[in-house]
């Protein structure tokens, strides 16, 4: 198995790609140990001191690590733990476990068509894009009195340095350009 890595926006996280598919439609966000519990892979590189957090996108996995750690020290173990993984046939993630979050609320009439144009560019334009950084933005939702959009950073967008100019400059421009009810975008935690 041949696994690559990337560079990402984000000094402090390395893209890992293994040639297969990792989360496919999805995509699983692991900030803490307790967290990573749910996932044997994802419990497998926390136990790498400096692993902080792991992100797996449909065919990528993103690993963060503290700032007093060197990824030439950690990049071999990271490696060795994906490639032991997907030889052992463990799955990814235990159950319905990783998917977390709230429920989304329920729009009707015009709200929900705005909410639909809105989740169109995310996934047609906006993701691919982000997908490309080892991250992924998912909607959380939409204030239609304010027309305040609110978006979830996961992988390495999540702390990126750059995250803010991007959700300012790139999506929330292009947000209010094609969909003239959005007045700003906004990061979920």
């Amino acid at each position: 198995m041949f696994i690559q890595t990337e560079t990402t926006p984000n000094p402090e996280v390395l893209k890992f790609l293994p040639g297969r598919e990792v989360a496919g439609d999805g995509s699983h966000d692991f900030r803490t140990l307790d967290e990573a519990q749910a996932s044997p892979l994802a419990a497998d590189l926390f136990d790498i001191e400096g692993v902080e957090r792991v992100f797996f996108g449909p065919d990528f996995i993103t690993v963060g690590k503290g700032p007093h750690h060197a990824w030439p020290h950690l990049k071999a173990p990271v490696l060795a733990a994906i490639m032991d993984h997907f030889t052992s046939g463990r799955p990814l993630v235990a159950g319905d476990a990783g998917q977390g979050g709230e429920a989304e609320p329920v729009y009707e009439g015009e709200v929900a068509q705005i909410v639909s144009e809105i989740k169109d560019l995310l996934d047609s334009r906006i993701r691919p894009a982000v997908a490309q950084d080892g991250g992924d933005i998912v909607f959380s939702r939409f204030e239609a009195e304010t027309g305040v959009v609110w978006l979830h950073m996961k992988g390495a967008c999540a702390g990126c340095p750059s995250s803010t100019a991007t959700l300012k400059s790139g999506v929330e421009n292009m947000l209010k350009h094609y969909v003239p009810e959005v007045t700003r975008v906004e990061q979920t935690l």
